[in-house]
């Protein structure tokens, strides 16, 4: 993957399809499914922004590009399919070891919940990343964008959650950090130290969680390294009471919500909802009521159908059911090593599409401008507008469609961030 000159003026052309959502508000019900497409089209990036949007035709007469031509980096998209870059608003990038143990037990039978109560699952991960070192994490997390990169995506949000002390947590925070500097992506770190409680504190819960609200978010916060908190609220995680005085802390410290729900259980959401969480993450399970305060409400919910998948679960969220409700849905890869080791977001586009029931123009959406709003950046991220980042995503394919219908595979030829190009090794 090379970058290149990041300075000089970019014009992509003749793109067989641009395909964009628009906008800076998430996109629900009907709305979802109506994407822009523009044939032969063309994108001006000039410092890092996109400037114009149109054919070809119409940018080659644009007086400015006409001033402008030889100073101009021109990228010829001819039988190509240009998006606005993914933003995969759930990742988990900051482990060390993929869990090869806990995927034996799986395919022999084992559920999820039974590999976690066997000593596997998170738990399993913590220690290697409590004695890894920052560098070693930082190594581990950045080969994780590198690789989200290479599949499309600009912008990824990126937790801790498998350190659950004090100091491991700020480690994975700080290790977050510094892959991020070392990546043209957008980069938003999230704290979950509410990921699960750790084995030392099974018998005394309110100690660790003193330990979050009183330390975790303060040090987080005062660091700079955390724009989110996190809680995992579910059953044999955190109940809705010690969800809530998470969530209050962080409020007190301007810190933005989100929170796993409903992987494995309903959990009501009218209390979680006055903390206007940017979203909930799984939703597998929600009650009709619930469905009708989440439309109401500014709050995204993201699927990972990655994970329903991985886990080789029957159940799937009810995402057509979300969706005519009107609730805004934004999907991710919801990257970990234990329940949905993947970096592909056309892999999660196809899932949605054939477990999900959602068509190619709706995850498309989701899985730009409505997860650009999950990560409030919908402002400058998740559609090719002009004055938006200059952040797309270019494919080896004619029609837009084909990049959830070929799964398995990365159609992705290039990517622009920031308004520079980048290559990618993945010409098919």
């Amino acid at each position: 993957m090379t970058a290149k000159d990041t300075d000089t003026p970019l014009l992509l052309v003749h793109a067989q399809q641009l395909v964009t959502a628009n906008g800076t508000e998430p996109l629900r019900g009907a709305a979802l499914d109506t994407l822009t497409s523009i044939e032969d089209a063309a994108v001006l990036c000039v410092a890092g922004k996109i400037v114009s949007v149109g054919t070809t035709d119409a940018a080659m007469r644009d007086p400015w590009v006409l001033r402008h031509k030889k100073g101009l980096q021109e990228i010829d998209c001819s039988g190509k399919v240009v998006l606005p870059g993914f933003v995969d608003s759930h990742t988990h990038p900051a482990f060390v070891t993929p869990r090869l143990v806990d995927f034996t037990k799986r395919v022999a039978g084992a559920s999820y919940e039974e590999i976690a109560a066997a000593g596997g699952g998170i738990a399993s991960t913590v220690a290697d990343v409590r004695e890894a070192s920052r560098a070693e994490l930082t190594r581990q997390v950045l080969r994780a964008f590198q690789q989200m990169i290479s599949c499309g995506t600009t912008t990824i949000e990126a937790k801790s959650g498998y350190g659950l002390t004090v100091a491991a947590e700020i480690k994975s925070l700080e290790a977050i950090r510094d892959a991020a500097r070392q990546t043209p992506a957008t980069i938003a770190p999230t704290l979950l130290g509410a990921h699960l409680i750790p084995a030392e504190f099974t018998d005394d819960r309110a100690e660790y969680i003193r330990q979050i609200c009183e330390e975790m978010i303060p040090q987080a916060d005062e660091g700079g390294l955390a724009w989110f908190i996190d809680v995992f609220c579910e059953r044999n995680a955190f109940d809705l009471e010690e969800a809530e005085s998470i969530l209050t802390a962080a409020w007190q410290r301007n810190l933005f919500a989100r929170i796993h729900l409903g992987q494995f259980s309903a959990t009501s959401l009218h209390s979680l909802l006055k903390f206007n969480p940017s979203s909930l993450d799984h939703m597998d399970f929600v009650e009709d009521e619930d469905i009708e305060l989440l439309a109401q409400s500014n709050t995204i919910a993201t699927l990972l159908p990655g994970s329903n998948y991985f886990l080789g679960l029957k159940n799937y969220p009810p995402a057509r059911k979300l969706i005519e409700a009107g609730v805004a849905v934004a999907l991710a890869t919801d990257y970990n090593p234990g329940t949905s080791p993947t970096a592909s977001m056309p892999m999660v586009l196809s899932l949605a599409c054939t477990h999900l029931g959602m068509s190619p123009a709706e995850a498309i959406a989701a899985a730009t401008l409505n997860g650009a709003y999950a990560l409030r950046l919908a402002d400058s991220k998740g559609s090719i507008e002009p004055g938006k980042d200059a952040d797309l995503a270019i494919f080896n394919v004619d029609d837009y469609r084909e990049i959830p219908y070929w799964f398995g595979g990365n159609r992705c030829e290039a990517v622009v961030i920031g308004g520079a190009q980048l290559a990618i090794s993945n010409k098919q």
